[in-house]
């Protein structure tokens, strides 16, 4: 295909609208959350406005947030990433939302509790406990606690009233983080969930705590505001585990979540065009709408050649990391494997990624390296 055909085709896919529940996104683009950890004290400045307001400008249609903490003491491990509590940080939040909004954007924010991930002593509750499902971490060794009953419907009711707070300074929907091994994930994951109650065992079981919150966060929103609802395979620094290892494992680990609410998976891999299980070429988004017939985003080196970890995991591969072609991306979308593509280092290293994309001003794009996590902008 010529040079001028690709931008065509690329126009044609990606620049469809995209509705769903009372949220139209003008195309087929999202951001992808990224943690950037430039919000002194958890509030959002002028400078991560600016951040998110920039992409939307350039034809992002969809800015789903870097994860920000609900309102719980055992949520979070720094004071530099955003919270989404709080008057001044909601004061923030909802500058980004105007500033993005008037860009042409729609935009949801994640909201976040780490679990075992965080350290004990962490800010910015540092006399908080490490709470996770049955006190053991993503390594399988012991750490922190296991969360009583009433833990558990504290944190339920933080999410639900980050999402209603979502909704009321005017997001356009709400991401729940069920990946990369946080806490919703912690539940979800066999490894460390080794309760023994109703929310542990088998899968239903697994996944009862996370039923549980998207029905608190679906009752505490309107029937058209948007849940997405993000998963994974992997897991922090645990790359290559898995939690369902059948397309029935899976099905059984979602089901319960669409009948709670969710509207959108968000299906976070490491590589898009990597297929999910043997058998057939669906990437882990395209099986979750095979399955549950719900929308799903997909997210995993979009725009680049390699995947994330040389950027974090010295020795795996180079720090600087080449733009590739999205042709494969354009096949799949067109297939209706999935119906949002999520970028993420791309779009960090080239704020105008969609608009030169979009009009065929590929070679114009700018890779990514590293060093560009220093800076937001």
């Amino acid at each position: 295909m010529s040079i001028n055909g690709s931008a065509e085709r690329a126009a044609q896919v990606l620049s469809r609208p995209f509705t769903v529940g009372g949220m139209t996104v003008p195309n087929r683009i999202a951001m992808a959350p990224m943690t950037r950890m430039f919000s002194p004290g958890g509030v959002p400045n002028a400078e991560v406005v600016a951040y998110y307001a920039r992409r939307a400008a350039a034809g992002v249609g969809l800015i789903i947030t870097e994860g920000t903490y609900i309102e719980h003491p055992s949520a979070g491990l720094s004071d530099s990433v955003p919270r989404f509590y709080g008057e001044d940080a909601l004061a923030g939040w909802a500058e980004v939302v105007q500033q993005v909004h008037l860009a042409g954007g729609r935009i949801a924010p994640q909201i976040w509790h780490v679990g075992v991930s965080r350290e004990e002593g962490a800010p910015p509750h540092p006399e908080a406990p490490v709470l996770s499902p049955s006190g053991i971490g993503l390594n399988g060794e012991p750490v922190g606690r296991a969360m009583t009953q009433d833990d558990v419907d504290a944190v339920i009711a933080a999410f639900a009233d980050a999402a209603a707070n979502a909704e009321r300074i005017g997001f356009d929907g709400v991401e729940l983080h069920g990946a990369h091994g946080y806490l919703i994930d912690q539940f979800l994951w066999g490894a460390t969930n080794r309760r023994s109650d109703d929310y542990g065992g088998d899968p239903a079981s697994r996944v009862r705590f996370a039923a549980e919150l998207v029905a608190a966060c679906r009752k505490a929103v309107s029937a058209e505001f948007p849940i997405i609802f993000r998963t994974s395979q992997w897991k922090q620094d645990h790359y290559d585990v898995r939690m369902a290892e059948t397309p029935q494992e899976l099905e059984a680990l979602l089901t319960p979540l669409v009948e709670a609410g969710v509207d959108v998976f968000h299906s976070s891999t490491r590589r898009y065009w990597t297929p999910e299980f043997e058998g057939s070429d669906l990437n882990l988004a395209g099986w979750t709408k095979k399955l549950t017939g719900k929308s799903t985003i997909t997210v995993g080196s979009v725009g680049l050649n390699q995947d994330f970890l040389p950027t974090f995991v010295p020795g795996t591969g180079s720090e600087q990391t080449q733009v590739a072609d999205i042709e494969n991306l354009l096949d799949r979308l067109e297939r209706d494997e999935f119906d949002l593509v999520a970028v993420g280092r791309a779009l960090l290293a080239d704020p105008e990624w969609a608009a030169k994309v979009l009009s065929g001003r590929t070679a114009e794009l700018v890779p990514f390296s590293k060093d560009q996590l220093g800076t937001l902008h």
